[in-house]
């Protein structure tokens, strides 16, 4: 499994990242089956774990924070999870939550979760989220802080822009992007300047679309997966629900054999007539994937 360095970090983290969301029961029923799933991706190589409190309302961080307290899992794990609230009391229930769901006394790398509406830089900062994150990290309950998003680049410039060093921030990277409020093209050449670890996410493009691009396109996963694991990333989260989806995801990185330039230009020109104005992200485009928890906060049913 390719290993590369989180920005500054000095932590070298698995390009494949196993996702948080897929292992939950929304989407694998059997918890033994999930926990299986687990243990076979750090067999493969794969050392970082992703996760949020959100995730089906906790179950996710539950079923991981299992798997990884047996046999020493753990400490074979870089072990991400999410903070979704913004204020101080908030932040800091979140972090207990996570930390007792997750059977473990730290956090490697903890985000703000879904950085998606305009006030929310301004909040993290005014409302004491941040404050929660820099405490946590004095007192060895994280060690690493990030934040994420997938509506609009100018929202992740905003809160690189704030008087704090991000360790890490994760966005949408997949050969739409690159055709439509591109994360790849204004974000992770900011990242890389400032040092800051930068998380792909949505390499199929996410949400119902992406079995209908992938079709028009004439555009395989794998050659998706490749594409986005082939730009300035150091890791990319994949949603894994089955074994077989393990192995083959895996594989793409046993070793990585990535795309040239000239073969990415060829598939952004084949997806240019289905990305241009984001009918395929959805997630950018419309509010179809803002999170309920989120919605709620920002006062939207």
């Amino acid at each position: 499994m390719e290993l590369r360095k989180l920005g500054l970090t000095n932590e070298s983290v698995s390009v494949v990242c196993l996702g948080g969301w897929h292992i939950g029961n929304g989407s694998i029923p059997d918890e033994q089956e999930a926990i299986r799933l687990m243990h076979r991706a750090i067999d493969l190589g794969i050392n970082f774990f992703d996760n949020a409190w959100d995730y089906n309302d906790g179950d996710s961080e539950e079923r991981m924070g299992k798997a990884l307290a047996q046999d020493g899992k753990r400490d074979k794990v870089f072990l991400m999870t999410k903070n979704c609230e913004r204020d101080f009391n908030g932040s800091m229930q979140d972090l207990e939550d996570s930390l007792r769901r997750l059977k473990t006394d730290h956090i490697d790398l903890w985000q703000f979760h879904e950085i998606n509406y305009d006030n929310d830089p301004e909040w993290i900062f005014t409302r004491g989220g941040i404050d929660v994150a820099i405490k946590a990290r004095e007192q060895g309950k994280v060690r690493f802080i990030g934040f994420t998003g997938h509506k609009d680049p100018r929202l992740h410039l905003e809160m690189l822009a704030r008087p704090f060093l991000w360790d890490a921030c994760q966005m949408p990277i997949n050969v739409m992007d690159a055709n439509y409020r591109s994360f790849q093209k204004q974000v992770v050449p900011v990242c890389k300047e400032r040092g800051v670890g930068v998380i792909g996410m949505k390499a199929l493009g996410g949400g119902s679309p992406t079995a209908k691009f992938l079709d028009k396109t004439r555009l395989s996963a794998s050659e998706c997966y490749r594409y986005a694991m082939s730009q300035s990333i150091d890791s990319l989260v994949m949603g894994i629900r089955t074994m077989e989806q393990l192995e083959a995801d895996a594989a793409l990185a046993i070793p990585l054999v990535t795309m040239g330039s000239e073969e990415q230009e060829q598939l952004i020109d084949r997806a240019r007539e289905w990305s241009g104005d984001g009918r395929c992200e959805t997630f950018k485009s419309t509010a179809d994937h803002e999170g309920p928890h989120h919605r709620k906060q920002h006062g939207f049913a």
